[in-house]
């Protein structure tokens, strides 16, 4: 256990998933869990903005971004999948693709006006670093778009071994818990909204409080705004 590098067992699990990840990505940005997330975004960044998409995964979500007007930078731990990103963006200008780690990506201070990362901080070994990481690359008053499974979307195989004292790749992390530490480091939530299994359809879930809501999701995406000391917004 002492010998467990997390960036390097996180790169050769995602290259081995990024086949069967790029098969479905597609019909998730275009129909799926994550079709409302780039109309989300428009709602606070411009078209024009620079974004970050961090893990970035086969660069599905990019080639959103990238339609809808954005300059995109995509990241990700996995060459497997970036080599399937830049496939997919060959013919685009507006957007590239580096390999890093959420929580040392390695690009200048106050990069970027937003950053999206869906479904990708919980594969971090720390969410806290991360959240550090995207506050660092945004410019002041720069947003964060950032989607966590909800409760509904367990159990998660990936992280359940954890459970045996196992070294496992995936934080578990729950919207209110997310919530909260942003709100602790220098973020203010500016949007949200929830995903829900059709199941839940039945409900009448605008009646029901936020964090009701939020333990019946499937997905919980958050808009945050950072707040820099000395900075303007």
């Amino acid at each position: 256990m002492g010998n467990f590098n997390w960036v390097a067992e996180s790169e050769k699990q995602w290259d081995r998933m990024a086949a069967s990840w790029n098969s479905r990505s597609k019909e998730m940005w275009e129909t799926g869990s994550r079709k409302d997330i780039v109309p989300f975004m428009r709602g606070f960044v411009s078209p024009g903005s620079s974004v970050c998409d961090l893990g970035c995964g086969d660069g599905s979500g990019s080639v959103k971004l990238a339609e809808a007007g954005y300059s995109v930078t995509g990241v990700d731990v996995s060459e497997e999948m970036l080599g399937k990103a830049r496939l997919k963006l060959a013919n685009n200008g507006r957007a590239l693709f580096i390999k890093a780690d959420l929580s040392d990506s390695g690009i200048a201070d106050n990069e970027f006006d937003a950053v999206m990362a869906i479904n990708s901080l919980e594969w971090t070994s720390s969410p806290m670093e991360s959240l550090k990481e995207m506050a660092r690359i945004l410019k002041s008053g720069g947003h964060a778009c950032i989607g966590i499974l909800g409760p509904t979307a367990g159990p998660r195989k990936n992280s359940f071994r954890r459970l045996y004292g196992e070294e496992v790749i995936c934080s578990t992390i729950m919207p209110w818990e997310l919530e909260r530490l942003a709100l602790e480091n220098g973020w203010r939530k500016a949007g949200e909204f929830g995903v829900f299994k059709k199941a839940a359809d039945q409900l009448s879930l605008g009646s029901l409080p936020t964090e009701l809501q939020q333990s019946l999701s499937f997905m919980w995406v958050f808009m945050f705004q950072v707040q820099k000391e000395g900075g303007e917004e």
